[in-house]
């Protein structure tokens, strides 16, 4: 995804490339730029696949992204043909046709340090960039993924995480029962993400559920 971020003066921008792994909500990959172009995302690209250790073999990857040009260039689209990763676009006119993209885009915007003045340089962007993806991957307890961290999630951590809460919950409720009227919180995660799932989809999701209620 791009984000534009404010620079020095009105109309002055730098642009803040960024991939969003949206299973686990892990930044894999970012850099800041003071122009948007598709050698700038094929490099970015190239990067986040080093250093994830992601091969072809490990099934087939897609890159969700808007509908901006560098995304469209011809450097862009054959990495991405090397690499073996499949494009797929936001639908036209749909805003909000990711909503993973508008969470960490609306997390950027709200956090306290964020300049509402702008940044003075180039570096200045990139050093407080730098600070936020370490805070998002490593600190921010996501209510997106039950409260783990995105690193938690994204290093396979969450799931033993997750069965500790469990416990700690079902101790609690065995000490105090008459705090509870049913059962306690559902600590479990589901093994699939879907960007735009399909309406059977959800519907089927929401069946499962009410059967295991």
């Amino acid at each position: 995804m791009l984000i534009l971020l404010p620079g020095p003066a009105k109309g002055l921008y730098f642009y803040l490339y960024l991939i969003l792994d949206i299973f686990s909500r892990d930044i894999v990959g970012w850099e800041v730029w003071l122009e948007e172009s598709a050698e700038h995302a094929s490099q970015l690209i190239r990067r986040a696949v080093m250093a994830q250790n992601i091969t072809q073999k490990e099934g087939p990857l897609v890159l969700h992204s808007d509908n901006g040009s560098p995304m469209k260039g011809s450097s862009m689209l054959e990495t991405l043909y090397q690499l073996g990763i499949t494009p797929s676009r936001s639908r036209p006119r749909v805003s909000n046709d990711n909503p993973y993209s508008e969470s960490i885009f609306r997390t950027c915007k709200y956090r306290p340090s964020y300049p509402i003045g702008g940044f003075a340089t180039l570096n200045e962007a990139r050093l407080w960039v730098k600070e936020f993806v370490h805070w998002y991957n490593y600190n921010h307890h996501h209510s997106g993924i039950k409260f783990l961290t995105p690193h938690q999630r994204h290093s396979g951590q969450g799931e033993e995480i997750l069965k500790k809460r469990h416990l700690l919950y079902e101790a609690a409720k065995a000490r105090h029962p008459e705090r509870w009227t049913r059962h306690t919180r559902n600590w479990t995660l589901p093994n699939e993400v879907w960007l735009n799932p399909e309406k059977t989809q959800m519907e089927d999701h929401i069946e499962s559920k009410t059967d295991a209620s």
